[in-house]
């Protein structure tokens, strides 16, 4: 699947899959604060993750992205180990705030490397192969949360940061060294339209998205599931989600990225719906798996479409301020939940908001998911290639 992709793309591909065989914070994190602390300790990792994107952003300004990739893993895996020995509510609060403050700093970075090094033409192939690779390390992840589970949540914390430990190491070791860019230095930099509205559109994206991914285990264990089902149905989920999104690309090459994400979040909608209403424990786990099928041929569809159309010296900045929009949701999700007594339903409403929104953004007519009209400082694209090599 990595063929043809340059040697810092495979790396850095390589590196994420390392962090995410022990990815579990999200997922779990409602499990692992107990059911009297789980919104508020998703409302603080939100909170914390939102100023996580935008300091990982301020730092491309002055690091190279390699520097803020180890920075971010070898902090994320730090912040673990203390909410893995937190007890009582305060220290488990402040701890659960400290991994929020790491987790997201090496995003912009990532987004902004794969950027830099994918082949002209090929910002859906590759931002794609790392959606699909991260789910596929998933499956091996959600084994390991199936064993350790039962054994106790913060089991989960403490294997999550081994392997951010263990991806910083490898980040060190193989991700090039690369000089710091100057930075935008216009301090009137304002985002434009089309990137604000497609933030709007992606913060409804990810309260949808994460309505689901925060609470399913939960849902699961809450409708009468035993403790080893949550991690192997995401094993399911993520068995399924490369085959089916590269065949999803294949068939979606020719369509612009937001028409495709405005079809797949209708199909995403439906199934909230069904999750929604819902109650016996095999149809829910199989809506999953359905849902699953769904959101993986949107892997990768936001970052290619910035990546796409933004002007490259101004490109971690479009990274950030699109990054955001999962800051914003995460510590929107949990109330929201409660307001509306529970996640399934708000993910349905999130995902109906995104196609209108969609509706309203310039976008390409016919032909690959990049702009016709290239971007300042990016080269113009007649084809996209239909899927990894």
């Amino acid at each position: 699947m990595t063929e043809g992709l340059p040697r810092p793309v495979r790396a850095l591909i390589g590196v994420r899959v390392i962090n995410q065989l022990g990815a579990y914070v999200m997922s779990f994190l409602a499990v692992l604060a107990g059911p009297g602390l789980a919104s508020a300790a998703l409302a603080v990792f939100g909170v914390a993750a939102l100023a996580s994107r935008w300091a990982g952003g301020v730092l491309l300004d002055r690091l190279a992205p390699r520097a803020v990739v180890v920075l971010g893993l070898a902090s994320t895996g730090a912040a673990l180990l203390v909410l893995a020995a937190a007890h009582g509510p305060a220290r488990t609060l402040g701890a659960v705030a400290l991994v929020g403050l790491a987790f997201e700093l090496c995003e912009p970075a990532t987004q902004e490397a794969l950027a830099r090094a994918a082949p002209p033409g090929r910002h859906g192939d590759v931002y794609g192969l790392l959606g699909t690779s991260l789910v596929a390390a998933g499956a091996a992840g959600g084994l390991l949360a199936a064993v350790l589970l039962p054994l106790g949540a913060r089991w989960l914390a403490v294997v999550d940061a081994a392997t951010c430990f263990a991806a910083a190491a490898v980040a060190l070791a193989f991700l090039p060294r690369e000089p710091v860019r100057p930075p935008v230095r216009d301090a009137a930099w304002r985002p434009p339209a089309r990137l604000v509205r497609l933030t709007v559109a992606g913060t409804a994206f990810a309260v949808g998205y994460l309505a689901v991914v925060m609470y399913m285990p939960l849902v699961l264990l809450q409708r009468g599931a035993p403790a080893w089902l949550p991690g192997l149905a995401l094993t399911g989920a993520a068995v399924l989600a490369p085959l089916t999104g590269r065949l999803g690309r294949r068939a979606l090459a020719r369509l612009p990225h937001e028409r495709v994400l405005a079809l797949g979040t209708g199909l995403l909608a439906a199934a909230a719906l069904v999750l929604a209403v819902g109650r016996a424990v095999p149809l829910t786990v199989a809506v999953y798996l359905a849902w699953a099928v769904a959101d993986s041929v949107l892997q990768g569809r936001w970052q290619a479409l910035i990546a796409s159309i933004a002007p490259e010296p101004e490109r971690p900045r479009w990274f950030a301020f699109f990054g955001s929009s999962w800051g914003v949701a995460q510590p929107a999700v949990p109330g929201l939940a409660a307001l509306a007594g529970g996640a399934m339903p708000v993910a349905a409403a999130a995902f109906l908001l995104v196609p209108p929104i969609l509706r309203g953004t310039p976008g390409r007519k016919a032909g690959s998911g990049d702009p016709v009209v290239p971007a300042p400082g990016e080269r113009p694209v007649s084809e996209a290639v239909a899927g990894p090599s």
